[in-house]
């Protein structure tokens, strides 16, 4: 692993010095040296810092620290194949994505390895992608970033499908001989040129027993159910997105009661310009047991100078149900290429 990291590093190094010609930007020129259809070199290094407005640990207290420390590598291969290894480095190397894949056609593909099970529309786009610095907080409550199995996906004009079939142990590689059924189904419309708007259903029954139920705190004992709604909106000015998801469990915590939590977030935003945006997202989470529940508002300003440079800007308001209010502020700074 630390010999990826350093010919990473070294490959960099090298292409920074070899950048001297004109006519072409220094990003352009990076990525003709290192992004091919056969390999392709991803880097992601993301600094922030946090302040909560009272002396508390609300959004991480008050701190520097690093957001998503990641190497990619990707790329497609001769007999439809195609393959990723993703890791983050913050700490220490911890894997992310290792997958081998197969292009049945023009339109399918089967995947096989660690994968993005598609069970929330706002665990889809990678960290650097993300409207906001963190993601709706259901994605963390209710499942796992990332599980091993079998995925298959399919685009069909306007129609598309997710299919899954996963241990439903996150990364651990533990199993059980039970397994986790993941769907996705979307439809997407084009009201018209720079404009695109989706509708889709996400859902998965986990069949694995004592694990983890995101990070929650809480244990499953039987099977889980999670289900939910989504849509999207895209265009030159103007974007936003909602999503409903509810999971349902017997919880070992509490005896085998079964808990049940609901989570929704709202977002609406204005492309300023091509190098700023503003936004907005309200955020709830709701627990039938447990006194957890609470509502989240996040204000945002995202700034583009460069290609690969990203800054954003995050100030948030937490309203809890049976709790102190709380608030704060994120910074984040961001290259990714």
């Amino acid at each position: 692993m630390n010999r990826v990291c350093l010919l990473t590093v070294v490959l960099l190094f090298n292409s920074l010095l070899l950048m001297g010609q004109q006519g072409e930007s220094l990003d352009d020129q990076m990525r003709s040296m290192l992004k091919s259809d056969a390999f392709q070199l991803g880097v992601l290094l993301q600094s922030r810092g946090v302040f909560s407005l009272d002396d508390d640990g609300f959004n991480g207290g008050r701190r520097f620290d690093l957001g998503a420390t990641r190497v990619d590598l990707r790329g497609r291969l001769d007999g439809n194949f195609t393959y990723r290894f993703q890791v983050d480095v913050r700490q220490q190397i911890s894997l992310l994505d290792a997958q081998v894949g197969y292009r049945l056609n023009n339109s399918t593909q089967l995947i096989a390895g660690a994968f993005k099970p598609f069970t929330s529309l706002d665990l889809d786009p990678g960290p650097h992608q993300t409207d906001f610095i963190n993601r709706a907080r259901h994605v963390g409550a209710m499942m796992n970033s990332r599980e091993i199995g079998l995925t298959l996906l399919g685009d069909h004009g306007a129609f598309s499908y997710r299919l899954g079939m996963y241990n439903g142990t996150g990364l651990t590689r533990q199993n059980d001989d039970r397994f986790m059924y993941t769907a996705r189904l979307t439809y997407t419309l084009q009201p018209h040129d720079d404009a695109r708007l989706r509708f889709g259903f996400s859902g998965f029954i986990n069949q694995t027993r004592d694990v983890n139920v995101g990070n929650s705190g809480l244990t499953t004992t039987s099977d889980r159910v999670l289900f939910g709604l989504f849509t999207d909106y895209d265009s030159d000015t103007i974007f936003g997105a909602f999503e409903i998801l509810q999971t349902s469990f017997d919880a070992a915590q509490l005896g085998n009661v079964t808990e049940t939590i609901l989570g929704y977030y709202g977002t609406v935003g204005y492309k300023l310009d091509g190098k700023n945006q503003i936004l907005a997202r309200w955020d709830q989470l709701q627990y039938d047991v447990l006194d957890r529940s609470s509502g989240l508002a996040t204000l945002g300003w995202s700034h583009f100078p460069t290609s690969v440079i990203k800054i954003t800007v995050n100030a948030l308001a937490q309203f809890n149900k049976d709790a102190d209010n709380a608030a704060g502020l994120s910074a984040q700074f961001q290259f990714s290429f």
